[in-house]
C-alpha cells in the first residue's frame, strides 16, 4: 500500500461529487449537499482560484480512496485548518489514518513552515478526535450546537497541534513519507 496525495483536477470531480454526497461521508460534514455535475465543476473553478485553500485527491496504488484539504490558510500567522475523508468505505479502518495524519503533519509544519495547524470535528466523531490527539492536537474548545443537520444541533471540537508540539512528537515516529503534489 503507497498513499500520495495528488491536486486535484477536473477528471477527478465525478468520484469527489460521489463522496461528497454519500451519507457515510457527508454525517461529518457542514453540510449535506445534492451536487449536481454543474455545481461541481463551479465548486472546482472556485477553489483554484483560492489562495486560501489547497486539495488533493488520495491515492493508494492505483486506486482513489479520499480527499484531504487545507483552508483558511492564512500566511501571515503561519496558520491554516485541515480535514480529510476516506471517500471509499473498503478502506476506513485500515491504517490510512495515521499515514494521512503524520504526512500532513510534516508537509504543514517541516515544509511550508506553517506554526499552527487546526481542524475542527464533530463531538459525536469520537474517533476521528481520537487519532488526532494521538498525533499530538490538542482540543481547544468547543463550539455548542454549533451546526445544525436534519434539524439537530451539533457540537463541534476544535483542536490545534503547534510546530513545537510537533517536532517534539516527530522524534520517535516512523512512518512512510507520502508524495504530496
Amino acid at each position: 500500500m503507497t498513499l500520495e496525495f495528488i491536486k486535484i483536477k477536473e477528471e477527478h470531480l465525478e468520484i469527489i461529487r460521489k463522496w461528497r454526497t454519500d451519507p457515510d461521508v457527508s454525517r461529518f460534514m457542514y453540510t449535506d449537499p445534492s451536487i449536481s455535475p454543474g455545481e461541481q465543476k463551479r465548486w472546482y473553478e472556485k477553489i483554484q482560484k483560492d489562495a486560501s485553500k489547497r486539495y488533493w485527491i488520495i491515492k493508494s496504488d492505483d486506486e482513489y480512496v479520499g480527499l484531504v484539504n487545507f483552508y483558511d490558510i492564512d500566511e501571515r500567522n503561519k496558520r491554516c485548518s485541515w480535514a480529510y475523508y476516506l471517500g471509499e468505505a473498503k478502506h476506513r479502518g485500515k491504517g490510512f489514518g495515521r499515514e494521512i495524519e503524520l504526512n500532513i503533519l510534516s508537509h504543514a509544519f517541516d515544509e511550508r513552515g506553517y506554526n499552527k495547524l487546526c481542524c475542527e470535528v464533530f463531538a459525536e466523531n469520537e474517533i476521528v478526535v481520537k487519532i488526532h490527539q494521538k498525533y499530538g492536537s490538542k482540543i481547544e474548545g468547543v463550539l455548542r450546537k454549533h451546526i445544525c443537520k436534519n434539524c439537530k444541533f451539533h457540537d463541534v471540537v476544535v483542536m490545534g497541534i503547534l510546530k513545537d508540539e510537533w517536532d517534539e512528537l516527530k522524534k520517535g515516529l516512523h512512518y512512510p513519507k507520502i508524495k504530496i503534489e
